[in-house]
């Protein structure tokens, strides 16, 4: 389950995290690019829905997940966006063409990244789509905010995809900053399920 410190945060910080993010990003296009039209996609940490929103302007079947009722409460009310209310731990109605989980398993532990690949993979139809974006770096802590955060080096985030039966092809490292203001460097990765 996400921590209960980092969903508070994000809680008393909605109105910041939804003005300060956008949903334009040139690695949005190049994922929609390679989603087959009307695709049924996962959006797995939404958030104020703004990635959400593009996709669901260009025609896609956008189903978006988030554990912090204020994010909720603006995809759904102000934007009026299907969102629901779930943590990482809650089934996933799939299957889906493709998930979008951008910078929010990096707020879980270590040690639960290969089950939630692992319910991405099921969750997804054969040949499906996944974008992951994680911090890089090593180890875990809090931010100045009080945020959880895993950090993980490419060679191990590639292993893991690997073992959760993924092909990565399209990986993109990049710096940026966030709520905190603190510039990070991040890793950004397109990868098909295996069909075998």
């Amino acid at each position: 389950m996400t921590d209960a410190e980092t969903l508070r945060v994000y809680n008393a910080r909605a109105e910041d995290y939804a003005c300060m993010t956008t949903g334009s990003d040139p690695v949005l296009g190049r994922f929609m690019a390679a989603l087959p039209p009307h695709a049924r996609v996962l959006d797995w940490g939404c958030g104020p829905g703004n990635q959400a929103e593009i996709l669901l302007q260009h025609g896609f079947d956008v189903d978006l997940v988030d554990a912090a009722p204020a994010m909720i409460a603006i995809a759904r009310d102000r934007k009026g966006l299907p969102a629901r209310l779930a943590g990482f731990d809650d089934p996933l109605p799939g299957p889906y063409d493709a998930a979008w989980v951008s910078f929010s398993l990096l707020h879980e532990p270590r040690a639960a990244l290969p089950r939630h690949l692992s319910a991405l993979h099921d969750a997804l139809e054969p040949g499906g789509l996944l974008f992951l974006g994680l911090k890089l770096g090593q180890g875990e802590g809090r931010d100045s905010l009080g945020r959880f955060y895993t950090y993980y080096t490419r060679a191990a985030l590639l292993d893991l995809l690997a073992g959760a039966g993924f092909t990565p092809f399209d990986i993109e490292e990049r710096a940026d900053s966030g709520l905190s203001g603190r510039i990070e460097p991040g890793i950004l990765i397109l990868a098909r399920k295996d069909h075998a």
